[in-house]
């Protein structure tokens, strides 16, 4: 399966690309050496960012399938009707020529990082026991650390249990808890059960210390039946509790005065059901966290409700907290932070800066030193629209960065509503004449909102990759507006003042978007300077339909979707359900030029992620669904 070159690149940036090519094949490891990929961001910085440069523009155009993994999950669709999963979106780590995995399921396989072949799966049993909180079975990927010997797999499993593996056999670490498992469900000061609290995403390892978060429900309709989303951090080799950091402050911590009425006793969530980054040099971990319940209406936990929708900084030796940033006061758009932060060192108006860069939902990049969490850039505190609901209370302000500017268009108004035609424009315009819009943190109300970016982003959970060689930061983001509209429960429903009316939506013209294209964008950033380097469309996406309906052609405008970012000493790859076709593409660096499109045969929905073994460059991606899902690596043929 060749790749398909699509289009050259202008002579000038041809030559530069060449050159950098050149460069870069020259600092390649030696044949026989490996690069790794030790954690689900490439790096403890989440960088996913890796020195390699084999594969590169002169020859992205003939990558071909090197092997194709089938997950042992598929035997259990195949065999069990009681088995059911989303997309398949792992991450895979490699260390030492061997890939280590989860499953959708809750399965964790070794593979053979040059074959493909299977050498073991453990089977945590978590499917068996309940599903994921909030979606259908799905995954994101594991840990290791290295404990002098073997070394270990760490998977933190949908239903809330932390196992510890043998990176060697597969086994349960018998030294680890209790008999290779810990019970995360365990020590949060309030009891929860499985289909309440879980875990998606691999807790972060750093100086011998697991610190892990959770996914906690967003369906509960009473005050009470959510545990809090306490962070804690646990002995890598014993699996013994070392600390525990209350991300809803407790009776007496600092905080907790933001949390009125003790709200902070019955509050749940606020949990990170993300990926962190770390910082091995300071100690430091960055945990990105979320909403609190419930996600529309907060009058029964009025106040800024600090340590929420913020980057938090934490010593990850003792939980001791470092400093906090709020990017959202009292939330009430489910703008929880979606990604790891990127970890970068920068340089701004001659200042050397180790800063720490955030992502988010609504389109913001947040850009703080990552050692004290001063903003690099001014970020200005904004008037924002005020709520009518009955004994609700926003936040009169809220923190907007000077620089970079936004990444995606904010608000509904003249600037972000379709305009392909002035009918069009027009319909639009009376589709929405019942609900309330504006701009960015416009409150939800009984009349219904618009809210733009949606609670999916914007930025969502693939977040950036970061070069750290240049400071260049590249975005895959989508534009979608959500639509919510409150209510009263019906009595005995629910103890919420409101909630969300789960019957509300709003479709755009004739079958169309709401909004201007594009639908999806890739971004680079200069974080040096703050400034936009360039912008594409992500994808054709529905060109096709716009064209038919008699519109003039309006060139790729993106296809919707959550697709991650890898990036190499040379290249930018992106992989992409574009409309029916499954992708990888290549894009150059410097200009954002799509370089090659490789067809998959099922849509790609981890992250891929690139490693060197026995002098060999590969690239392996998550693709499909349940009942099939499957590793596949590709690479340059053989000479």
């Amino acid at each position: 399966m060749p790749c398909r070159k699509v289009r050259r690149l202008p002579v000038v940036w041809a030559l530069a690309c060449s050159l950098l090519a050149a460069a870069g094949a020259g600092a390649q490891p030696d044949p026989g050496q490996q690069q790794a990929w030790r954690f689900y961001g490439s790096d403890a910085a989440s960088s996913k960012y890796v020195p390699l440069s084999q594969i590169n523009a002169d020859n992205v155009n003939n990558l071909e399938v090197a092997w194709v993994w089938d997950t042992p999950d598929n035997a259990i669709f195949a065999q069990d009707d009681r088995a059911s999963a989303g997309e398949y979106k792992a991450t895979p780590i490699m260390i030492d020529g061997v890939l280590y995995v989860s499953t959708s399921l809750g399965q964790v396989a070794a593979i053979d990082a040059a074959t493909g072949e299977q050498r073991w799966v453990f089977d945590t049993g978590s499917w068996q026991r309940g599903r994921h909180p909030n979606f259908n079975n799905n995954h994101r990927g594991v840990s290791w650390w290295d404990d002098g010997g073997d070394g270990r797999i760490l998977m933190a499993a949908n239903d809330g249990l932390l196992w510890s593996l043998n990176a060697r056999t597969g086994q349960p670490d018998t030294s680890f808890g209790d008999n290779g498992v810990v019970d995360l469900k365990q020590g949060l000061g309030r009891e929860t059960r499985i289909g309440l609290y879980g875990a998606i995403s691999p807790p972060m390892i750093i100086n011998d210390v697991i610190v892990v978060g959770s996914s906690i429900s967003d369906g509960p309709l009473f005050q009470d039946q959510l545990p809090p989303g306490h962070v804690r951090g646990f002995d890598a080799g014993t699996g013994e509790q070392r600390w525990i950091f209350h991300t809803i402050p407790q009776a007496g911590e600092p905080g907790s005065e933001t949390w009125e009425n003790q709200a902070w006793r019955t509050a749940g969530a606020t949990n990170v059901w993300t990926t962190m980054s770390a910082d091995p040099d300071t100690g430091y971990v960055y945990l990105p966290t979320s909403t609190p319940n419930n996600d529309w209406y907060g009058g029964h936990r009025l106040g800024d409700n600090q340590h929420a929708e913020s980057l938090v900084a934490l010593d990850s030796a003792t939980g001791e907290l470092m400093w906090h940033f709020q990017v959202v006061r009292h939330g009430l758009w489910d703008y929880d932070l979606p990604a790891a932060p990127n970890l970068v060192d920068i340089t701004v108006d001659g200042r050397d800066i180790k800063a720490v860069a955030q992502v988010t939902k609504q389109g913001f990049v947040f850009v703080l030193d990552r050692l004290s969490g001063e903003p690099v850039w001014p970020i200005e505190d904004r008037p924002v629209p005020q709520s009518r609901v009955p004994g609700e209370r926003t936040s009169p302000t809220q923190p907007f960065p000077t620089r970079p500017a936004p990444f995606e268009p904010q608000g509904i108004s003249d600037a972000t509503l379709i305009d392909f035609t002035p009918a069009l424009r027009a319909q639009a315009v009376d589709l929405i004449a019942d609900v309330d819009y504006g701009p960015l943190y416009t409150p939800p109300s009984e009349r219904g909102v618009i809210i733009f970016p949606g609670y999916s982003g914007g930025a969502t959970w693939t977040g950036a990759a970061v070069d750290p060689q240049t400071g260049m930061m590249y975005i895959p983001s989508f534009s979608v507006p959500r639509f919510v509209r409150l209510r009263k429960p019906a009595p005995g429903e629910s103890d919420f003042g409101y909630i969300r009316d789960r019957n509300f939506s709003i479709d755009g013209p004739q079958g169309l978007p709401l909004i201007k294209p594009p639908y999806a964008r890739i971004t680079a950033i200069d974080l040096n300077t703050g400034e936009h380097r360039w912008m594409v469309p992500h994808g054709e996406g529905i060109r096709q339909r716009i064209i038919d309906l008699g519109i003039e052609d309006p060139g790729p405008v993106g296809s919707f979707g959550r697709h991650g970012p890898l990036l190499t000493r040379s290249l930018l790859f992106v992989a992409q359900l574009d409309g029916s076709r499954p992708v990888l593409r290549s894009y150059e660096k410097m200009t954002g030029e799509v370089l090659s499109e490789l067809d998959l045969p099922l849509p790609p929905m981890g992250t891929p992620m690139s490693y060197m073994v026995d002098g060999k460059q590969y690239i392996v991606m998550a693709v499909g669904a349940g009942p099939v899902t499957r590793l596949m690596a590709v690479s340059l043929p053989l000479d």
